[in-house]
């Protein structure tokens, strides 16, 4: 199943290698569609380490959803599994040069602005990553009747009388950081 709201989609799947060259595939088009061209092979190869996670250490089952929101000028992709177990990171320091598996994680905090894991309910957990969308890109995928659209570029006169003066075209980095929870 996959919704198309505005900024959202989701992707019901069973973790498989077929499958997961599959959801790389309508990432990528969900992110053209959004004009996130730019943020497409990041994505991606984010996306393709979790869901081989979910294949290779998932239980009972391999079933997981992948869930991708664009909001304001942040992307967010994320993959909930059923296994309560929370992922671990190797340490670099401990890591095989020549080992084939391991290094999942480190690539998706290596490549993504921020990422994480957190506990889902009673079973499962969600693991998530973020990267920086790029402002033109936001105001061109949402249309010219969205609310986003009108906010980025005429601000409302209240907000800009709050403090100080605040450049809503200026983008700043949100510094790199994960939260491993437990």
């Amino acid at each position: 199943m996959i919704s198309h709201p505005s900024r959202h989609c989701t992707v019901e799947l069973q973790a498989l290698p077929s499958r997961i060259g599959q959801v790389r595939r309508i990432v990528s088009a969900q992110l053209r569609y959004w004009h996130l061209d730019p943020l497409i092979d990041r994505a991606a190869l984010c996306v393709t380490e979790l869901l081989t996670n979910v294949h290779l250490h998932a239980q009972p089952d391999k079933t997981c959803t992948v869930e991708i929101e664009l909001l304001l000028d942040r992307l967010t992709v994320s993959v909930r599994d059923s296994d309560p177990r929370l992922p671990v990171v190797a340490d670099a320091a401990d890591a095989d040069t020549l080992a084939t598996c391991g290094r999942g994680l480190a690539m998706v905090a290596a490549v993504s602005d921020s990422w994480g894991v957190r506990p889902d309910g009673d079973s499962g957990k969600v693991v998530w990553f973020t990267l920086p969308a790029p402002a033109h890109a936001v105001v061109r995928g949402m249309g010219a009747r969205s609310p986003l659209a009108t906010t980025v570029e005429q601000p409302v006169r209240q907000f800009a009388e709050v403090g100080a003066r605040v450049d809503l075209h200026r983008r700043e980095r949100a510094p790199a950081r994960s939260a491993v929870v437990g």
